[in-house]
């Protein structure tokens, strides 16, 4: 009787896919919500509200129904979690999604909305640098007064 060889796959953790998208990302569903949630700071409400709205595709079910994610999955959200730490709002990540599906004809205009969104957050970070300069003058001018550091008791 021959035996059949392993099937050799190197699953990787949710933890390890979304926080290191891979280049061509496996579309095995494997990943429960739970995880996914743990990985992406993200709540299960918000995975499938993303889902429902369209920024992420319908996500494939297990035969009881529960939803598996893919790394492919994970690699999305890690890259919509990085537009929505730069502010970009949600209008402007399912537009940037709309026109990844619509094709490779479209990379002039991802290109040109992220282009837009760059200019903002670099206008937001001039500003809190600004910001930032400011408390640290004023943190400066404190730290010179003469009971700077002082802690008085209290009876």
């Amino acid at each position: 009787m021959a035996m059949l060889a392993p099937i050799s796959i190197d699953p990787r953790g949710c933890g390890e896919a979304y926080n290191r998208p891979s280049q061509d990302p496996d579309r095995t569903p494997r990943h429960a919500i739970g995880e996914v949630a743990a990985a992406s700071g993200l709540s299960a409400h918000t995975l499938r509200w993303y889902e429902r709205i369209g920024l992420l595709e319908p996500v494939d079910r297990s035969y009881s129904g529960q939803r598996r994610y893919s790394d492919a999955d994970l690699s999305r959200l890690a890259f919509l979690g990085r537009l929505r730490l730069t502010g970009m709002p949600v209008a402007d990540m399912l537009r940037y999604v709309e026109l990844v599906r619509a094709g490779d004809h479209t990379y002039d205009d991802r290109r040109e909305l992220l282009v837009e969104h760059r200019a903002e957050v670099r206008q937001r970070l001039a500003d809190l640098h600004a910001t930032l300069a400011v408390l640290d003058y004023k943190i400066d001018l404190y730290s010179r007064l003469p009971d700077a550091g002082e802690q008085k008791e209290s009876a």
